[in-house]
């Protein structure tokens, strides 16, 4: 007797996880890509982390609403939209088709293995600020998909890449470093994070404090700590984001 609890089934395909990711990106939002399909969040990440086999009637809603096929879901094998359907005119795999690109060696890049961040001419400042000027990226700095869904487990439309000024956190965030900052996260508790402050943008480390009360702290001890009340901050301030990752040219 056959239960109504659609069963997961091994599904043929190195990188499946990543085409479930690349289909997820033809939608608004993990969210709706989520509804679309019939699952949680939760379980679409799973499917993209490749943790959970995704059951067969999972890949047909998520991928037939947007008219991508399903031979190219389970297999990577052929074109990954059919003949005539619509598309996400920003989507890695559109990206793939129109352009063959390689690396500094002449091998072949797959660019749907990438996600491109935005790069903003904006500073977080290490010390005394730098005002919030311009809101197009200058560029877009490229990061692995698989590192961003499977370590970072954050949706990439989220993030973007500032630079560090000054010497207040010298140490650890040193002047002309670059950041990459999780927009989603502006409830912090203990790490660092990219504030506002009267328009200017800092970053520095916080620590979450009994009563609703942020500690403001910079590595260099030549700059006092000081706190924030988050029930009443007085001002203009706000939680950008938090750092997840940091690169520096040596």
């Amino acid at each position: 007797m056959k239960n109504n609890v659609a069963e997961s089934v091994p599904i043929p395909g190195e990188g499946i996880g990543t085409r479930i990711g690349l289909v997820a990106d033809q939608y608004g939002t993990r969210t709706e890509a989520a509804a679309a399909a019939g699952v949680s969040v939760i379980s679409l990440r799973r499917y993209i982390a490749e943790e959970q086999a995704p059951p067969f009637q999972v890949l047909a809603r998520l991928a037939m609403t947007k008219g991508v096929s399903l031979e190219w879901v389970a297999t990577g094998e052929g074109k990954m939209f059919i003949d005539g359907a619509s598309r996400k005119s920003d989507g890695a795999a559109v990206l793939m088709e129109s352009c063959s690109c390689s690396d500094t060696l002449g091998n072949p890049v797959d660019l749907s293995e990438f996600v491109f961040i935005p790069r903003y001419n904006l500073k977080a400042a290490a010390g005394h600020g730098a005002a919030v000027a311009g809101e197009k990226p200058m560029f877009s700095m490229s990061f692995r998909r698989y590192w961003i869904d499977n370590f970072l487990r954050i949706d990439p439309k989220d993030l973007s890449v500032l630079s560090v000024k000054g010497d207040s956190m010298e140490g650890v965030l040193n002047d002309r470093d670059v950041i990459l900052v999780n927009h989603a996260d502006t409830s912090p508790t203990t790490g660092l994070y990219v504030l506002r402050i009267e328009g200017d943008l800092l970053v520095k480390r916080v620590q979450k404090l009994i009563g609703g009360r942020l500690k403001i702290l910079s590595a260099n001890e030549s700059y006092e700590p000081f706190e924030v009340d988050l029930n009443n901050p007085g001002g203009d301030f706000a939680v950008v984001g938090r750092v997840v990752w940091f690169g520096r040219q040596l």
